[in-house]
């Protein structure tokens, strides 16, 4: 029996991993987007002698600004279309790694914590998505998630381990 999420068997052979550079495109474009958004908040609520002080937050509003929004856009995102402004410019979408169906909400939540500890080592976890076959960074292997989009001239052919298969 399949699940009601997974995708259809000829959906697969249309589907690529994505790599790298593309998700490293997509991920300007969100940083982009968090900046213009946030920026002006924070010199709203600080004033300009935010931009010079050597604190790491200024305050309350700072943390609640530059971390737990974008974190909650996020992951909102990735909830609702399984894909930040980013992912949705180059058509990514995060799925479930053994089914490729939706992954939960405590898979996405996972991912995005995971991103920290891809980012760490030198964003070893991060570079990982280079050379790992499935295009998967830390973070992606740690939630059981991939990142795909429609098949356009790549490589890696996406494939999700049958129901029941050994």
């Amino acid at each position: 029996m399949t699940p009601t999420n997974a995708p259809a068997a000829s959906d697969t052979d249309e589907l690529e991993y994505v790599g790298f550079w593309a998700r490293v495109g997509a991920a300007m474009i969100d940083t982009l987007l968090v900046l213009v958004i946030c920026v002006p908040l924070v010199t709203f609520v600080y004033g300009r002698s935010y931009w010079t002080s050597a604190a790491l937050l200024q305050g309350p509003a700072d943390f609640v600004i530059n971390w737990l929004l974008p974190a909650i856009a996020v992951v909102v995102f990735w909830i609702y279309r399984q894909a930040t402004p980013g992912k949705i410019a180059i058509s990514a979408r995060i799925v479930d790694a053994a089914t490729g169906g939706k992954p939960s909400t405590r898979q996405l939540i996972v991912r995005y914590l995971g991103y920290y500890v891809s980012m760490l080592p030198l964003m070893a976890g991060i570079v990982w998505v280079a050379f790992d076959p499935r295009k998967q960074g830390w973070h992606d292997k740690i939630a059981g998630t991939v990142v795909v989009r429609p098949r356009h001239r790549g490589p890696a052919r996406v494939d999700f381990p049958r129901q029941g298969a050994p």
